[in-house]
């Protein structure tokens, strides 16, 4: 029996994919988590073999919990499952350490085909996501993200979403002044010069929805 633990904080998404992957047979859902935090709280308790992550998500969000649970639990393997099928996350997502990558459209046969996949010792990407990142290559159209480290793609998502440097370091566990380098490298590397301008290349290369 596979063991999956569904991460999201919105609990209608859990209860959709809770739902899909509950009617299958040699799949079991051994819990579920709202934030980051609790993600590696779930995994310590529950010890699944598959977790679903979403990314963006209070506290320490996907990205950091991703990481460090490919640091802590080396055999377990994270889906992530998320909105964000363009732009540079799906690169940094599985540099950091996840194993597969969908879109929050994909079926319960994606889902189920990503996870038997995983636990192979494959990586999974959509294949709607990997034509686009193989298209973005071919036409020279990667993102200015790309150049960017985990660590600063992490720190640089935190300074979008409206965190404090404060805030940042109790987050990720580092000193108020190591994130102010962080950001000063971030900046020199995009090219920005404040978090407004971040911001906008952000929406441009869609780490950001734009709004309705």
């Amino acid at each position: 029996m596979i063991r999956v633990l569904v991460v999201d904080d919105h609990e209608i998404v859990r209860a959709g994919v809770s739902g899909l992957l509950s009617a299958v047979g040699d799949i079991r859902i051994v819990g579920e988590a709202g934030s980051g935090e609790e993600a590696l709280r779930a995994v310590r308790e529950l010890k699944p073999d598959v977790v679903f992550m979403d990314v963006e998500m209070p506290g320490i969000g996907g990205f950091e919990a991703t990481r460090r649970l490919a640091s802590t639990h080396p055999q377990l393997k994270v889906i992530i499952l998320t909105v964000h099928d363009e732009g540079p996350f799906p690169k940094h997502l599985m540099r950091a350490g996840a194993a597969g990558y969908l879109n929050k459209g994909a079926d319960a046969e994606e889902m189920v085909r990503a996870i038997h996949a995983v636990l192979r010792g494959d990586r999974y990407i959509a294949p709607i996501i990997a034509q686009r990142i193989a298209g973005e290559i071919v036409r020279g159209q990667e993102s200015p993200f790309d150049t960017l480290s985990e660590r600063e793609m992490q720190v640089a998502m935190m300074v979008i979403d409206g965190s404090k440097v404060p805030d940042i370091a109790t987050t990720l566990c580092l000193s108020p002044k190591t994130v102010r380098t962080y950001r000063q490298r971030i900046f020199e590397k995009l090219r920005v010069a404040t978090d407004v301008e971040l911001t906008r290349l952000s929406l441009q290369y869609g780490l950001l929805s734009r709004p309705d």
